[in-house]
């Protein structure tokens, strides 16, 4: 049966590789019924031309005329701002694949939650700001969720969910990034043009610098505590700069199960994809020989506080989780800009946590008004670490 497609996030890298793997699949495997992307008019037309989707939206309105115009003749729905990117999550299909970056895609993989259907997870933000939400919205509506980040997906392969009791721990693994070995004056003088120089996977500008402070993986330690049936204190985080195993399960008998690949995000978005079956995706094998060893090492959190403060944060609960998320976004768009360094990203984050606290947030309103809070203070205390 031919399985019906959304995409949040379109014109992304996660977006992009989701829709190479629907060209490469078999002539009606697949049908696309909305293409969601951010500002991107051009390449949004384009992908909804080759994949004769129903409708493109842009969360930019400014970007509805030149949309129009690139889709003219083509028969394709063009739309644009908030209320239409809602609308098109919202619509039933089989499987929507959640990926628009930071805070911005928790409307949207709320409503497409709703709806029911499959929903493969891309956007970390959505769990890490408003988990318990997202979560009760995929009970409700009998959505099943599937995580695409390669370290939850691994995680999620190697997981006998028929017996979590038996689940000793659960680990996930991270590259390191671009400043795994470099000392902490080198990091205080880092640009954004270094630090976005990812050593293994080509992603964006928010993901690299994550990556290279390790806020990604303590956004991802966060996401695995909603997602899976171990508590905080049995999630564990190695860094293995080789990329090739992507997360592992430790077992109550010694078993330890791992799951291994090439760093292509090609394989976990195929595995959602075709979930539970299996399909061809085209990417390079993994050549163990060709690779030689396998190294794995305990992060250094002094260097790296981005962990110890993610655990902070997910010991104190939703509301911490949700300024953390909010702040680093704020700091990653000032040192984007050459306006924070790099070092005072997690000094910003850690200082908005100590403002704020941990306040309730019972539902999405309180968590958008929460993320604001904290991006407005996170501004304020960015002007002042500037001016220091």
């Amino acid at each position: 049966m031919t399985r019906s497609i959304t995409i949040l996030g379109a014109t992304g890298s996660v977006g992009r590789s989701t829709i190479a793997l629907l060209e490469a699949a078999p002539e009606g495997a697949f049908s696309v019924e909305a293409l969601v992307a951010g500002r991107d008019a051009a390449g949004l037309a384009a992908a909804a031309r080759r994949l004769r989707a129903r409708i493109a939206v842009l969360a930019d309105p400014a970007g509805l005329p030149p949309l129009r115009d690139a889709l003219a003749g083509s028969g394709i729905e063009a739309a644009a701002g908030e209320a239409a990117v809602i609308e098109a999550a919202s619509r039933p299909v089989d499987w929507t694949m959640a990926a628009i970056v930071g805070a911005a895609g928790l409307g949207p993989t709320l409503a497409s939650l709703r709806r029911g259907g499959t929903l493969a997870l891309a956007n970390k933000e959505a769990l890490v700001c408003a988990g318990e939400i997202v979560l009760a919205e995929a009970r409700a509506a009998g959505a099943t969720l599937l995580p695409v980040d390669s370290e939850h997906n691994a995680i999620f392969q190697a997981l006998d969910a028929r017996d979590p009791a038996m689940v000793e721990r659960i680990i996930i693994t991270a590259s390191g990034g671009p400043f795994r070995t470099a000392t902490e004056a080198e990091m205080r003088a880092a640009t954004p043009e270094q630090a976005v120089r990812h050593p293994v996977w080509s992603m964006g500008a928010k993901i690299s610098i994550d990556s290279a402070t390790m806020f990604n993986k303590g956004l991802e330690l966060i996401e695995a505590a909603r997602l899976f049936p171990v508590p905080e204190e049995r999630l564990e985080v190695l860094v293995h700069p080789q990329s090739a195993v992507h997360g592992l399960v430790q077992y109550a008998d010694g078993s330890l199960l791992a799951q291994l690949g090439t760093p292509d995000m090609r394989t976990p978005i195929a595995h959602a994809l075709a979930w539970p079956g299996r399909m061809q995706a085209d990417v390079p094998r993994l050549d163990l020989a060709a690779l030689g060893r396998l190294e794995f090492h305990a992060p250094d959190e002094a260097r790296f506080p981005a962990l110890r403060l993610a655990r902070e944060a997910l010991r104190a609960g939703q509301g911490a989780t949700t300024i953390l998320n909010a702040a680093n976004e704020v700091a990653v768009e000032r040192f984007l800009a050459r306006r924070l360094g790099f070092l005072d990203i997690a000094a910003l984050v850690e200082a908005v946590m100590d403002r704020l606290g941990n306040p309730s947030v019972p539902s999405l309103d309180a968590v958008l008004a929460l993320d604001a809070q904290a991006r407005a203070e996170a501004g304020q205390i960015a002007g002042q670490l500037a001016e220091a």
